[in-house]
């Protein structure tokens, strides 16, 4: 996906089993447990480019999360400071070709940054 792009949405849930049955009754949507992502179904939609995961709702996440994929996420979480919002969680690894990090906007927002390569070198 392109650099600005909405790649993934996460919703929360207080069941999991409950909120798959939602959406999958409601949109058809193709929810699955992901091999190393137990607990955290993924989602996708059925043009088979949308889609997200069920979390928990906890501490950090209250509501639903959108998150834009970047060339660079070091260079947006810059961006974001410069801009005057503020970095919630530092870049994390997903796996060795892609990250996450969530900001915080000028007006409270949260959302999500993803970047990702398609090969590791």
């Amino acid at each position: 996906m392109p650099h600005g792009d909405i790649t993934h949405i996460d919703i929360p849930a207080d069941d999991l089993d409950r909120a798959k049955a939602f959406y999958s009754g409601l949109f058809g949507w193709d929810i699955n447990e992901v091999p190393g992502f137990e607990g955290y179904p993924m989602w996708q939609a059925p043009n088979k480019i949308s889609g997200g995961g069920f979390g928990l709702r906890d501490g950090n996440l209250q509501v639903p999360r959108s998150y834009v994929e970047v060339d660079s996420i070091d260079d947006a979480l810059a961006r974001v400071t410069e801009l005057g919002g503020k970095t919630v969680q530092g870049k994390q690894e997903i796996s060795p070709t892609s990250w996450w990090a969530v900001f915080e906007d000028s007006e409270g927002n949260q959302l999500g940054l993803y970047e990702g390569t398609t090969d590791a070198g």
